[in-house]
């Protein structure tokens, strides 16, 4: 693996330190009156989340990991464990529901999520940006309400509530945002 220089350190890196792997949240580069300038970086653990931050001169020395991806189709969810199929080697593997967070009820059967890999081991799991959902309960369509920026809760088929436009209505397919978690568009 490579080593970086400490002041090489930029958001979105993975790093290996004591021990574990962290990705750079926040990296600032401090220049004190006296002394030498020294990177002052905001880590998060990928296997338990924790938080740390941590100071690198520029002549430190860190391991900076490289992931591999995968694209990997849902295929279902049995005890606890979501079953994926590899799209190239067609093997499956078996992850905790955890993986995804409070993201797992946008997960859809046959979906296809970007799984991020360090040595045969599932760190992260991302979905798509965007997931079409069914509304399920919202208030009815009033004419005329075409005030700016007025929205109205609705519950989706997967029990998540969003907030949506008034013109919606229930029975219909909209998209959602799965990062914020909002709504984007009709379907």
């Amino acid at each position: 693996m490579p080593k970086i220089n400490g002041n090489e350190i930029r958001p979105g890196n993975v790093l290996e330190h004591n021990g574990g792997l962290w990705a750079a949240v926040k990296v600032d580069h401090v220049k004190p009156g006296k002394g030498g300038a020294f990177a002052q970086v905001e880590l998060r653990n990928l296997r338990n989340g924790s938080k740390l931050n941590e100071r690198f001169r520029s002549a430190d020395k860190v391991e900076r990991v490289r992931l591999e991806q995968k694209d990997q189709q849902f295929l279902y969810e049995t005890d606890g464990m979501l079953v994926f199929m590899d799209s190239e080697t067609f093997e499956q593997i078996e992850l905790p529901a955890e993986i995804l967070g409070e993201r797992r009820p946008f997960l859809q059967d046959g979906m296809t999520i970007h799984i991020e890999y360090h040595e045969n081991e599932a760190l992260s799991a991302t979905l798509p940006q965007k997931v079409t959902c069914k509304i399920v309960e919202t208030e009815p369509v009033v004419k005329g309400q075409t005030a700016a920026n007025s929205f109205k809760p609705a519950i989706l088929d997967n029990g998540i509530k969003v907030m949506v436009p008034p013109f919606v209505g229930q029975d219909e397919e909209i998209v959602v945002n799965t990062e914020t978690m909002e709504y984007a568009e009709r379907a």
